[in-house]
C-alpha cells in the first residue's frame, strides 16, 4: 500500500520507523479510573507503532505509568493485615522476582535487608495478579518473571516525602548491586520497574492490547490516576526483554540515541569526581549508575533519575540533557545560551531524534521567560558559577 500524497502538515518524506509513546492527564489533577482507561486506550491506538516477529504474539514490549492508586492498595493491603500509612509517608516498589524459587528468596531478603539497613521499614509484600490464562508467546511466557510490590514506609529520619523518595532511589539502586554481587544463576531475572512514593508502573514483553488485560489491578475501578503515560516499543538496538520495555521510572522515549557509547563512557568517568549536597554520603552508594548492556533509553532514565533526586528541577535536568541547537541560534535569548553554554561544560549531550514524555514529580518547573532558573548555574552569574555546594550544583556533573 503506497503512502498518501503530502496533504496539510502531513509529508511522507517524515516517516519513520519508531516506538509509539503517548499520555493523557487531568489539567486540574483530579484522579479517575476513566484516566486510566484512556491511557490503555491510547496504548490500544499505538498498536501499530509497535514490532512482533515471525510469532505474532511476540512484541518489544508495552506498558503503563500512573500514580500510586492509594485506596485500591490500602484496601489490597488491609484484606493482607496491612495498615498502609497516610500517602507520601510509605512507596511501592514494583519487583520483576526470578521463578526459580532459591534465588527469588535470595532477592527478596537482600531486598528487604537494604530497606532496613536505610533506616526504613518493611510494611509487606503483595503479589500482583495477572492473566495466566491469557494467550501468550511460549517464549514471552518462558521469560515471565514472578511479579510483587513490596511496600516500605518512612522511618524516623525521613519527614517529607521528597527525601522518602529519595531514600527509595538509593534503596533500589543499592539492593541491585548487593544482588548482582550474589552472582545468583537467576540473578539476571531481579528488576524494579519502579519504587516510589508517587508512581507506578506496569509494564513487561507484552503487547499493547495486552497490558489492561495482563495486569488485573488496571481492571479495578479503585485503580485511579491523574495521569497515564503509555508506550509500545519498537526496539532498534537492543533484543526485546521484560525489563527493557517502557515506560521506565522518569521517561517514556521515542527514538533513538546516537551517542549513547560515548555518554556512557563519559558516564562513567566522571563517577569519581561527582558531588551532592542532596544526596551527600549516600550518592557512593549509587556506582556504577549504569550497567553495560542497558538500551539506550534505560541508560538516559538512569542519569535523569540521578540529576532530579540531586535536586535539579524536572525541567532543568531535560534541557541539560537534551539542550537545544544553541550555538548558532541568532535569535536565542542571552541568558538562555548562557545557561546552554555552561551546562556544555558540564554534561555530555546526547544526539538524538527523539520524542520524550517524563513523569511528573513535585519539583518546581520554571516557565520559558524566566530561563535560566534563578538557581542555576551560570557562566554569567559569578557568584551562582563559582559555587561549589550550594543548591545551585548539587550534583556537578551528569
Amino acid at each position: 500500500m503506497a503512502l498518501p500524497q503530502p496533504q496539510g502538515l502531513y509529508d511522507p518524506s517524515n516517516e519513520h520507523d519508531a516506538c509509539g509513546v503517548g499520555f493523557v492527564a487531568h489539567i486540574k489533577g483530579a484522579r479517575s479510573h476513566d484516566i486510566v482507561q484512556k491511557g490503555l486506550q491510547i496504548l490500544l491506538n499505538l498498536d501499530h507503532r509497535g514490532a512482533t516477529g515471525a510469532d505474532t504474539l511476540f512484541g518489544d514490549g508495552a506498558g503503563i505509568l500512573i500514580q500510586i492508586p492509594d485506596d485500591f492498595y490500602r484496601g489490597e493491603m488491609a484484606a493482607r493485615g496491612v495498615q498502609l500509612p497516610p500517602p507520601g509517608e510509605y512507596g511501592v516498589g514494583m519487583v520483576f522476582l526470578p521463578k526459580e524459587h532459591a534465588s527469588r528468596l535470595a532477592c527478596e531478603q537482600e531486598l528487604e535487608r537494604t530497606v532496613r539497613a536505610e533506616g526504613q521499614r518493611v510494611l509487606g509484600w503483595r503479589d500482583v495478579p495477572v492473566d495466566a490464562e491469557m494467550e501468550m508467546s511460549p517464549l514471552v511466557r518462558t521469560s515471565e518473571p514472578v511479579i510483587r510490590q513490596i511496600f516500605i514506609g518512612r522511618g524516623r529520619d525521613v519527614m517529607v516525602p521528597d527525601a522518602l523518595e529519595r531514600k527509595l532511589y538509593v534503596i533500589r539502586k543499592t539492593a541491585s548491586h548487593a544482588i548482582k554481587s550474589l552472582g545468583l544463576k537467576h540473578g539476571k531475572e531481579y528488576f524494579v520497574p519502579s519504587m516510589s512514593t508517587r508512581t507506578v508502573v506496569y509494564k513487561g514483553l507484552l503487547l499493547a492490547d495486552q497490558v489492561g488485560r495482563y495486569y488485573r489491578d488496571l481492571q479495578d475501578p479503585r485503580t485511579v490516576s491523574a495521569l497515564a503515560l503509555v508506550h509500545q516499543r519498537f526496539s532498534t538496538n537492543t533484543f526485546p526483554a521484560w525489563e527493557l520495555a517502557h515506560p521506565y521510572r522518569m521517561v517514556a522515549h521515542n527514538g533513538e540515541i546516537n551517542t549513547v557509547k560515548g555518554n556512557y563512557n563519559w558516564m562513567r568517568a566522571r563517577e569519581g569526581v561527582m558531588q551532592s549536597a542532596v544526596l551527600g554520603e549516600d550518592l557512593k552508594k549509587l556506582w556504577p549508575l549504569i550497567y553495560p548492556g542497558q538500551s539506550d533509553t534505560a541508560c538516559f532514565d538512569n542519569c535523569l533519575e540521578l540529576l532530579v533526586m540531586a535536586g535539579y528541577p524536572m525541567a532543568q535536568a531535560i534541557m541539560m540533557m537534551i539542550p537545544e541547537a544553541w550555538e548558532q541560534h541568532a535569535l536565542m535569548d542571552e541568558n538562555r545560551r548562557a545557561f546552554y553554554e555552561y551546562h556544555a561544560a558540564i554534561s555530555a549531550r546526547r544526539s538524538t531524534a527523539t520524542a520524550c514524555a517524563r513523569r511528573a514529580t513535585s519539583s518546581p518547573t520554571t516557565t520559558s521567560s524566566s530561563w535560566p532558573p534563578r538557581r542555576a548555574c551560570c557562566p554569567r552569574s559569578r557568584t551562582a558559577a563559582s559555587s561549589r555546594s550550594g543548591a545551585c550544583s548539587p550534583a556537578r556533573c551528569s
